[in-house]
């Protein structure tokens, strides 16, 4: 599934909701096994990606949601180039912990320049359980 999501602060609710309903679908239609801890993570990794978009690129932000085996890819694309570095851990600094904590909660983190933009990758696992490779 891919959303072309409008400018402005509904886009990030729009895109959350996006996310909850697509992950609804795989399961009830099409039977893949979807936690209540995946889908989650996948709203939450959405709302901190979108939110990023927003906050840093001038134009377009794409989602596209895709399940590959047993995980969902949650890939967002904007159209600033640069690409995102996460902070080192502060628990003193209020804000910018959004890349903190989608590679703490991905099973696999990606960001890569493409076309006038980038985009950025995070893989969730549909059923709970090993550790996680993004750290």
């Amino acid at each position: 599934m891919t959303a072309d999501l409008e400018p402005g602060g509904g886009r990030i609710a729009h895109a959350r909701h996006l996310t909850a309903a697509f992950l609804d679908r795989v399961r009830d239609e099409h039977g893949v096994p979807v936690s209540p801890r995946a889908q989650q993570t996948a709203v939450l990794v959405v709302s901190e990606l979108v939110t990023n978009a927003h906050k840093y690129a001038p134009g377009p932000v794409l989602l596209d949601l895709r399940v590959t085996g047993d995980a969902v890819d949650v890939a967002v694309w904007d159209s600033d180039p640069v690409l995102p570095v996460a902070r080192d851990a502060d628990p003193g600094r209020v804000g910018q912990h959004g890349l903190e904590i989608v590679r703490a909660v991905a099973d696999g983190f990606e960001a890569r320049r493409e076309g006038a933009g980038k985009r950025v990758v995070a893989r969730i696992r549909l059923v709970d359980g090993g550790g996680n490779s993004a750290r």
